[in-house]
């Protein structure tokens, strides 16, 4: 469920015995979809023509328009801010699960003839679609550039800052060529593993957890109970099993900074010798560590394998000199990223405030307007 429609790409699906005895929960074309529980609570959506079967579970409230109402017209006003701020003001308090009947019954829409909400629906339907091309494009621009500051960032942590240098070939599947002069090490003979001061699960459950199980947490929440596994410094943290390794291959590695405890789902790495931990990060980040992975169900990368994975390794100085031409890149990569997201934050609440406005009556649909959108498609 999402603003801009279903996104059928990872559902569930129930035996067909299960599907009728489910009545409630049967779709129909046209009906109005809501979240009433969670995290995503107020997203809504519609059923399009032709979507078939399919059916709904507990956090989904099915909206069944009567035929003075159209089923486009009551998506746009409850995706509206009028519509979400009427959606959250029925949803509070901290012990609340969901919206229920009685919250929903209480929802207040505007009521325009029939003919003037589906030129609404109709104009709204041009313009989004118009705006969310535009968004989509500047996403896409996104992509390409993060593509291109990887690709620098690990051309450089992996064949040095000289492109003319000589190089040498190796036997390393995932190390066709390094530099020359660097040389073939273990993750273990250049980096030391704390994995032994890691909070046990049971007491990391009383701190406070994000969405990341393998996080890092400030030691002021759990003080009472972690004072034994505190460390202060910079860190490196890799994830050792969980989702993040089923659905991808190359590590999540970052810098733990501070003063911080961590939990039993990540591998806690410094590098020896006075390594540079911005290079250590990135080579590791930069790695495919999927030949190294076990289990399906329960992916896991252990400190064993991760211990023997082996890497290209320069010098400490040339650590450091590409450490330094990793950050004057991600200096100068910062503001593009920004000017995009600006751009794609600028065309999303013009999204929003076109739907308030239309749904609202303070912008007025007229047959010139919605002839105009329709010359725009066809231009």
């Amino acid at each position: 469920m999402h603003f801009d429609g279903l996104r059928l790409d990872d559902v569930a699906y129930i035996a067909e015995d299960t599907h009728e005895e489910m009545t409630g929960t049967k779709l129909r074309a046209r009906d109005v979809l809501l979240n009433i529980t969670g995290a995503s609570i107020g997203r809504c959506a519609f059923v399009p023509d032709g979507f078939g079967e399919g059916n709904v579970n507990q956090h989904v409230c099915i909206i069944r328009p009567a035929a003075k109402l159209n089923y486009k017209f009551l998506t746009y006003c409850l995706s509206a801010p009028w519509g979400q701020d009427q959606i959250f003001s029925s949803f509070t308090g901290a012990s609340r699960q969901g919206l229920g009947q009685r919250d929903l019954g209480e929802i207040q829409v505007p009521f325009p003839p029939l003919p003037e909400q589906q030129r609404i629906a109709a104009y709204l339907d041009a313009s989004c679609a118009a705006i969310d091309s535009a968004v989509a494009a500047k996403r896409r621009q996104l992509e390409t550039l993060d593509e291109l500051r990887k690709s620098t960032i690990k051309r450089a942590v992996t064949m040095g800052l000289n492109p003319s240098g000589k190089t040498q070939r190796t036997d390393i599947e995932w190390i066709p060529a390094m530099p020359q002069h660097w040389r073939v090490v273990r993750i273990k003979d250049v980096m030391e593993f704390f994995n032994t001061v890691r909070v046990p699960l049971s007491a990391a459950e009383r701190g406070v957890m994000t969405e990341k199980a393998y996080d890092y947490y400030g030691a002021s929440d759990v003080i009472d109970k972690v004072e034994a596994y505190l460390f202060d410094g910079t860190y490196i943290l890799i994830a050792e099993d969980g989702a993040n390794l089923l659905t991808r291959s190359k590590a999540l590695a970052f810098l733990a900074t501070g003063t911080f405890w961590v939990n039993n789902h990540a591998h806690i790495l410094k590098p020896r010798s006075g390594g540079d931990d911005t290079f250590f990060v990135t080579l590791l980040e930069s790695q495919d560590f999927s030949l190294f992975i076990t289990g399906a169900a329960q992916p896991k990368l252990t400190m064993e394998n991760l211990g023997r994975f082996k890497l290209a390794m320069p010098q400490v100085a040339e650590q450091k000199q590409i450490a330094a031409f990793i950050r004057e890149k991600e200096t100068e990569f910062r503001p593009l990223f920004a000017q995009i997201e600006r751009q794609i934050a600028t065309l999303t609440a013009y999204r929003k405030s076109l739907i308030h406005e239309c749904v609202t009556g303070q912008r007025r649909v007229t047959e010139a307007d919605l002839a105009a959108t329709k010359r725009t498609e066809t231009a």
